[in-house]
């Protein structure tokens, strides 16, 4: 029993190596294609992304304009109604 084990104990270990390498290689290679198609997606949504920029760069100029203008108005009506709501100095003195 022990001289069966000896010599077909390793063979069958070699084997078991061989078919565990040759699956580790068809993986490997699977793996790479799959990273080449994520490659591929990035750099199109990528490319995307980066040709919307411009509409982003007027969206933001545009929110910056309208906030600016909200500003101002906001800070001219808040002098005039300052204006009104001041209570004038009266003349009489008080004694």
């Amino acid at each position: 029993m022990s001289s069966f084990l000896m010599t077909y104990l390793p063979i069958c270990i070699y084997i078991l190596l061989i078919i565990l390498l040759i699956i580790g290689i068809i993986l490997g290679v699977r793996l790479i294609n799959a990273m080449d198609k994520v490659d591929k997606i990035i750099d199109d949504v990528d490319r995307k992304v980066n040709s919307l920029n411009r509409f982003f760069n007027v969206i933001d100029f545009t929110t910056d304009k309208i906030s600016l203008f909200s500003d101002k108005l906001v800070d001219i009506l808040a002098s005039l109604i300052g204006k009104i709501g001041k209570k004038k100095p009266s003349d009489e003195k008080v004694e």
